[in-house]
């Protein structure tokens, strides 16, 4: 009796403290929300600040002035906690629909990041960063070396899936499915920018994955005007396949 009330108390102490740290997190935020701030300071909180601080500094962010602050702020969508991620990948959708700002983002560090960004956990994020890259679709330099990068892990996590053991546990599988439909779907809006034979690498192996949101996402990609007689062969295959959400795309 008395060690479960001193466990009752240690949970309750634990709940408090838990409760007293989002209150001070929403004063937090409440504070840096209300407050005005040049450019500089919320550029600054983004590159040393919290996690409060660096969420709201991204959502006041208004522009971007140059590579070095496009640089700090794509640094924020990996290794951050997600509420960071996800404000960074919401407003990277603003900045670089902005033909003036784009260009501060053209760097090759940021591809790589912008590669992590697309098979990010939170599929909110995925789905940010694919719109907000698809501005640089029309660059040579972005799409060879984001595009490699994207065939070559891709085809990295199709050789994971294939030769998973099951006995491993069904969570590892479908990490790795989430990814790989994520890539997929990246494919869709460069399809024309892969390298040919990688993308019916991709598409052949990944057309024969059992999670049907993979198969879903060949029959999408193939829904673009892809002429090829391999490719012709498995838009027909999809066409007859058992779940209607691949067949719709065909």
């Amino acid at each position: 009796m008395l060690y479960s009330k001193k466990k009752t108390k240690r949970i309750s102490n634990l709940n408090k403290s838990y409760y007293e740290t989002l209150d001070e997190n929403f004063k937090q935020a409440l504070n840096l929300y209300e407050t005005e701030y040049t450019h500089d300071e919320l550029i600054n909180m983004l590159k040393n600040g919290n996690i409060v601080q660096k969420q709201i500094s991204t959502l006041k962010l208004d522009t971007i002035n140059s590579k070095l602050e496009a640089q700090i702020f794509v640094s924020n969508l990996t290794g951050q906690d997600g509420k960071v991620r996800e404000a960074v990948s919401f407003k990277l959708k603003e900045f670089m629909s902005d033909t003036k700002l784009a260009g501060y983002f053209k760097n090759e560090e940021n591809y790589k990041i912008f590669l992590d960004a697309v098979i990010d956990i939170n599929g909110n994020i995925c789905r940010n960063v694919i719109e907000a890259i698809t501005n640089l679709k029309e660059d040579d330099e972005f799409c060879n070396i984001f595009c490699s990068g994207l065939s070559d892990l891709t085809l990295s996590l199709i050789d994971i899936i294939e030769k998973f053991d099951f006995r491993d546990g069904k969570y590892k599988i479908n990490k790795e499915a989430f990814k790989l439909y994520w890539c997929l779907e990246t494919i869709y809006y460069f399809y024309d920018k892969i390298d040919f034979n990688k993308l019916k690498e991709i598409i052949s192996r990944a057309k024969n994955i059992s999670e049907y949101t993979i198969r879903e996402k060949c029959a999408k990609i193939l829904s673009t005007p892809i002429k090829d007689r391999q490719l012709d062969s498995i838009r027909n295959e999809l066409k007859k396949d058992p779940n209607y959400y691949v067949r719709r795309f065909i």
